[in-house]
């Protein structure tokens, strides 16, 4: 260990080194400054020098020190643990700022160099030879500007971005090393008293003297800076009365007073000049460059007359060419006024410790974690520098504001440009600090844009919050928030809409001026309104939250279901019916409404689109108005908002209801759970942030005109190379190593050259698992699973072409060069069977037939890539067969797709017909077409509107597909979905499409009222001459249109919104299996059967005296159900047809009201069953119960000649009849009216199924017989 000497000496020369080049002046006095630093240190260390610290200059200290930390020179340990105890009072979950053993010694400065004046802030810097740095004093004296000093106490705070440097807090009055400047003795002045009636005088400015002003201090306004001029206003009172003058002062060199002015305290202004505001003619006293700031001393001072200021020299006063500019850059819109009566803000003051910054570039701080404190309509405390947790300030005459944005938790304190913020003690914690921006702050520059109130601005700063919480991750914080111009960020293009709306054009403008120099205070925060958010744009994953919360709200399972029907329900069908259902909402179905803004990606695993953030993935489907399908591959990785949309939340329950009667009983609700999706038009996004930044040619060319341009910027650009368009389009959950959620699009690899070549989809089949297999690169059980993807039939076009870095594609639509109208052209189109897998999956939405594509190989310059066949993944007997294309071509996942146009967009002579369309044999049909018995089609593809979806059983016989651990589906894999389509809204011709639920996983959208392309359908023909088709491998499906927004309720039957149309019985025959629901005013001619039964809910037997009558093996229900048929024969003058009723059509049919039927099944409840038939062959009937009372009166009641009358029948036709029917011959038939026989041919009886029976009045009657006659005579 060196001796106490040795090490002295160590430390002389190490404080030495340190002199010479931190200190030195240019004169070379080493010697001289080392003296009076080292003798400035043994005074402050009680005579001997600080062994055990060693001197950092500033740029060691920018450089070198990365936390904040603290020194205290001449403090034991003792003193230093108990400081920073203290400093934990406010906030014990925070770490104390560490200490350090270091001696900074440097110069005050206020940041000009050199004696020119330069723009200047205000703010005070320590600086030596190596750097300079900004500092925060709580005491500051004139006298100590461009002065030595040792500073025995200081922290130093480090910016939160490490690439930058920080500050320095003094935390007690540096140490001069020199001795102190001399003041100014005996001057000179005038009191505010006498001073205040020359402002008022008539005298022109010009021909009075500069003034000597004193007075006591009572208002210090914040340091303002426009147009790279910085000034403050002070306020001077009489010592004896209230009398203010206002002070301007605007000089460089005299910012610094602004540290220096404490409130209450007395000063003397020398050289002022007097000025007035050509707006509003308001006169106040100017600075000028000889003015000096002096502390007031009644015995150095002499009392000058008023009237002497205007006699003698006459000086030209300062012009305020800052405070015009500022005028005039602040041409404000002012806030809509609210119809409701205004609150009035109340002035205050107080003294608090900040807790939390809650957002530095708003100029929001949280004091006493009770009350926020906003600095946001005056320029932030130097920067904001000194205002971090733990510190505590003083606030004078700031604005209290009790709830101005109805969700905003806390009371505001809002300080206005005639407010006060003083730092009273820094903070002892450990925090970094966050500068201000001083451009591009984007929550500033709204504000003053639009003249916000502080409820508008406080609800402008959380949706900027959560914007940039949300998306940050994916395309950076600076490019989020930019604001220029002539091409604003995405931030600002979605709030300035929305501010837009709610602060419309004013005239009324900001004055700044009437704000600090008007007697009278007026100021944008001293009349508020609570305002409710008119709209939000949360977080993806609380979108989803919310919507399912919204779905299950006061839902019941009985709203799922008619009670009529319900009551009449077994338990299997009761609960498969409950097992799915849906509800859709809308922006308006939230309050506030609510906007959906989210990255748009595809997942390469599900090949879902989704709108994504940095909290989760909502998936989506997008459709064009124009019915085409969404092809634009350019919107991937682009920022979207859509305004207009229905958020879709599918609900999946497993109930055990025994009956209709316990729907009410949630305790049969097992489980429930949900699957929410979102779907739109293409025409209601709006582009916010362009993947690579800008819209591609893809979107340009695909109806970019449909997206929303904003005025302030347009987005337009050349043509990319193919390059460019390489995005990374899945989800990026695949890649574990990063946030899963905030991956941006990859920059473009830059590659020397790649291939494209240029394709036509002829047909392209659903997406489902199928036995095809990737390269094992792992274990052989993986290998064996099934792979989930899809495969495309194209028509490659012309030959491959190859581009070099950085020449672009051009016209992609080079058909005209690809010689097609000659030989060597046909020959280059070659059909090709493109298989997706793995990655490649995230093309599925985005090719369609017809549809003209590219694909883009990168790093490749080999033209014959889409030419060799690698080893396919599908089993070699599916290459043998014959309708199988020559080649069969794996897609890569590193190859790009590009939507070109369609074909049907092509020019004539771009498309000879013969060797373009070879191969196109697919053709989509119409709905009767398909329904038509002369059709011949195995696979066929049409379009129609989906009228109502049924989840029903899967078929005993048929196995579903997929595998059996095949997951993805919230369904049954027993369960089967019925789609009724008709061909167009209203149209009677309905098909029935089926399709099992391992399908459905990969099929979103299928609601009543959209509007659907199915394609690759197997149509089927049932034992009962029923057409129907199925959803087999080889289907797809595409959304043409989306549903109404006024649809009826879900569970609603179809057409209940609109009346059927009225036929006669004589029309049904030509279009037996066409017509799925029509109504005829007709005359029930006699009941022929009724039946009526209590059957068992779970095994359909008879249910009897309160139990199942089933003994082998016993049944355990004891829950029974009513149920209820008839079979009527009714004519309408042109033909007859037998009607089938059931349950309370059949009270309908008999003419019994309510009451009389439910006595009617409360008296077949004890015996079970009772059927009755008449007028019926023998047979054709149902089997007869022996003779009772209700059979009795069933019977007399059904002879009655009070049921045959005229009725309106809505019906349907019977498509699975009790008997299956043949086709038979016209058969003769005897007709008597009156006393004349009639003798006719007559075809078989149609069975009808009845859906509503309306008894009909006299004058119903009327009029309907008058159109049915109108009907007849024109069709004769």
């Amino acid at each position: 260990m060196a001796a106490p000497g040795a090490a002295e000496q160590c430390w002389l020369r190490a404080a030495r080194d340190f002199v010479r080049r931190a200190l030195a002046g240019p004169d070379g006095q080493e010697a001289e400054a080392l003296e009076a630093v080292l003798r400035c240190l043994r005074s402050a260390g009680g005579g001997a020098l600080p062994l055990g610290y060693s001197f950092i200059s500033i740029s060691d200290l920018q450089h070198q020190q990365h936390i904040p930390c603290c020194s205290h020179l001449s403090w034991s340990t003792k003193e230093f643990k108990e400081w920073s105890h203290q400093g934990q009072g406010a906030l014990p979950v925070q770490h104390t700022l560490p200490r350090t053993y270091l001696i900074l010694v440097g110069y005050l400065a206020d940041g000009r160099q050199e004696n020119k004046e330069k723009l200047v802030d205000g703010c005070l810097y320590v600086k030596d030879n190596t750097g300079i740095i900004p500092c925060e004093l709580l005491h500051f004296e004139l006298d100590w500007l461009d002065s030595l000093f040792v500073f025995p106490s200081w922290s130093y705070i480090p910016q939160t971005d490490q690439s930058a440097a920080g500050y320095l807090e003094i935390l007690v009055d540096p140490v001069p090393v020199n001795a102190p400047k001399e003041v100014l003795h005996s001057i000179p002045v005038a009191s505010p008293v006498p001073a205040e009636p020359l402002l008022t005088s008539r005298i022109p400015h010009k021909k009075r003297s500069k003034l000597t002003v004193a007075g006591e201090l009572t208002r210090l306004g914040p340091l303002l800076c426009v147009h790279h001029k910085t000034f403050f206003f002070l306020f001077l009172k009489c010592f004896a009365s209230a009398v203010c003058v206002p002070v301007l002062v605007q000089k460089p060199s005299q910012l610094l007073w602004h540290h220096v002015f404490q409130l209450g305290q007395r000063y003397t202004i020398t050289g002022l000049s007097m000025s007035s505001l050509k707006k509003s003619g308001q006169t106040m006293f100017i600075t000028s460059a000889s003015s000096c700031l002096l502390p007031y001393c009644a015995e150095q001072v002499r009392e000058q007359p008023p009237d002497s200021a205007s006699q003698g020299e006459s000086t030209q006063s300062s012009s305020l060419e800052t405070a015009e500019q500022l005028s005039c850059s602040l041409q404000l819109e002012a806030e809509e006024e609210r119809p409701r009566p205004a609150k009035e803000s109340k002035i205050i003051s107080y003294v608090g410790f900040v807790t939390k910054v809650l957002n530095v570039q708003a100029g929001l701080f949280l004091l006493d974690n009770q009350v926020c404190l906003c600095l946001a309509y005056q320029p932030l405390l130097n920067s904001a520098r000194g205002l971090r947790p733990g510190a505590c300030v003083e606030l004078i005459d700031v604005h209290l504001l009790q709830k101005p944005l109805a969700s905003f938790p806390f009371t505001v304190l809002g300080a206005c440009l005639n407010s006060m913020v003083v730092l009273k003690s820094f903070s002892r914690l450990s925090t970094r600090y966050e500068p201000l921006a001083s451009s591009g702050n984007l929550c500033l520059q709204l504000l003053f844009r639009f003249n916000l109130g502080m409820p508008l601005y406080l609800w402008l700063v959380s949706l900027l919050e959560t914007f940039e919480q949300r998306f940050s991750c994916f395309f950076g914080r600076r490019r989020l928030l930019s604001s220029m111009h002539q091409n604003p960020g995405a931030a600002e293009k979605f709030l300035v809409p929305l501010l837009q709306a709610m602060v419309p054009d004013r005239e009324e403008a900001r004055d700044i001026y009437n704000e600090i120099l008007s007697e009278i205070h007026q100021c944008p925060l001293q009349k508020y309104l609570t305002l409710n958010p008119p709209c939000q744009a949360p977080s993806l994953s609380a979108v989803c939250r919310v919507a399912e919360q919204k779905s299950w709200e006061g839902f019941s399972p009985s709203q799922l279901l008619s009670p009529l029907e319900a009551q009449h329900m077994g338990t299997q069908e009761l609960n498969r019916r409950l097992a799915w259902s849906y509800c859709t909402l809308s922006a308006e179905s939230f309050q506030p409404q609510l906007i959906l803004v989210g990255v748009l990606r595809v997942s390469s695993r599900s090949s879902s689109l989704q709108l994504q953030d940095k909290s989760s993935a909502l998936r989506c489907e997008i459709s064009r108005k124009d019915g085409s399908p969404f092809a634009q591959t350019a919107l991937i990785g682009s920022l979207v908002q859509v305004e207009n949309y229905q958020l879709v939340v599918e609900r999946f329950l497993k109930t055990d209801f025994p009956s209709w009667e316990h729907l009410e009983n949630l305790e049969h609700v097992r489980e429930k759970k949900t699957s929410v999706y979102v779907q739109f038009y293409l025409e209601d996004v709006q582009v916010l942030h362009a993947a690579e930044g800008q819209i591609q040619k893809g979107l340009r060319r695909g109806n970019s005109s449909s997206l929303r341009n904003k005025k302030d910027g347009g987005t337009t650009s050349e043509l990319e190379t193919p390059e460019a368009k390489m995005l990374k389009l899945e989800d990026p959950k695949a890649d574990t190593g990063r946030d899963e959620n905030c991956q941006g699009g990859q920059s473009s690899p830059r590659t020397t050259s790649c291939v494209s070549q240029l394709f036509l989809v002829t047909q392209k089949e659903g997406l489902m698992s199928r036995n095809y297999q990737l390269p094992a690169e792992g274990h052989k059980e993986e290998a064996q699973e099934l792979q989930c993807c899809f495969q495309a039939t194209v028509l490659w076009l012309g030959r491959p072409q190859l581009w070099s870095y950085p020449r672009e594609t051009g016209n992609p639509l080079e058909l005209e060069d690809t010689g097609c109208d000659g030989k060597e052209g046909v020959t280059q189109q070659e059909q090709a069977l493109l298989l997706f897998m793995g990655r490649s999956l995230r093309w599925f939405r985005f090719l369609h037939v017809d549809g003209l594509y590219r694909f883009t190989v990168p790093c490749c310059s080999d033209l014959e890539v889409f030419y060799k066949l690698c080893s396919p993944p599908v089993p070699a007997t599916f290459l043998s067969r014959p309708s199988c294309p020559p080649s069969c071509l794996l897609v890569e996942d590193s190859w790009h797709l590009e939507h070109e146009t369609w074909i049907s967009c092509l020019p004539e002579h771009q498309l000879t017909a013969l060797s373009v369309l070879r191969g196109m044999d697919q053709r989509t049909a119409s709905i009767p077409e398909v329904l038509s018995s002369s059709f011949t089609g195995s696979l066929v593809s049409f379009c129609g509107e989906i009228v109502e979806r049924t989840l029903c059983a899967s078929p005993k016989n048929e196995k579903p597909p997929g595998h059996p651990k095949q997951t993805g589906t919230l369904l049954s894999r027993d369960h089967s979905v019925k789609l009724s389509v008709s061909a167009a809204p209203g149209s009677p011709v309905v098909m029935d499409i089926y399709i099992t639920a391992t399908y459905l996983q990969h099929l979103r959208g299928l609601l009543p009222g959209a509007k659907i392309l199915f394609q690759n359908l197997e149509r089927k023909i049932s034992r009962f001459h029923n057409v129907y088709c199925t959803y087999i491998a080889s289907s797809c499906v595409n959304i043409l249109s989306l549903p109404a927004s006024h649809l009826p309720f879900p569970s609603s039957p179809a057409g209940e919104a609109s009346s059927p149309s009225l036929v006669f019985l004589s029309s049904l025959r030509p279009q037996l299996q066409n017509v799925a629901q029509a109504r005829i005013l007709c005359h029930l001619s006699c009941v022929l059967t009724v039946s009526l039964q209590w059957i068992c809910s779970l095994c359909s037997c008879i249910f009897k005296e309160g139990r199942c009558t089933r003994h082998n093996p016993p049944c355990p229900s004891q829950t029974g159900v009513r149920q209820a048929s008839a079979r009527v024969l009714v004519e309408d003058g042109t033909g007859e047809a037998v009607v089938l009723c059931r349950n309370e059509h059949v009270a309908a049919v008999l003419g019994l009201s309510l009451l009389e039927w439910e006595a009617v099944q409360n008296c077949v409840q004890s015996r079970g069953s009772v059927c009755i038939q008449h007028r019926e062959a023998p047979g054709t009937g149902c089997l007869e119960e022996p003779e009772d009372l209700v059979a009795r009166y069933l019977r007399s009641l059904c002879r009655s000649p009070l049921i045959c009358r005229p009725i309106l029948l809505d019906f349907s036709l019977d498509r699975k009849p009790s008997k299956i029917l043949q086709p038979a011959p016209l058969q003769l038939r005897n007709f008597r009216c009156g006393e004349v026989e009639f003798v006719s041919r007559v075809g078989p009886r149609p069975s009808l199924l009845c859906l509503k029976v309306e008894e009909v009045g006299q004058d119903a009657l009327g009029y309907l017989n008058s159109q049915r006659m109108s009907r007849t005579s024109s069709s004769c």
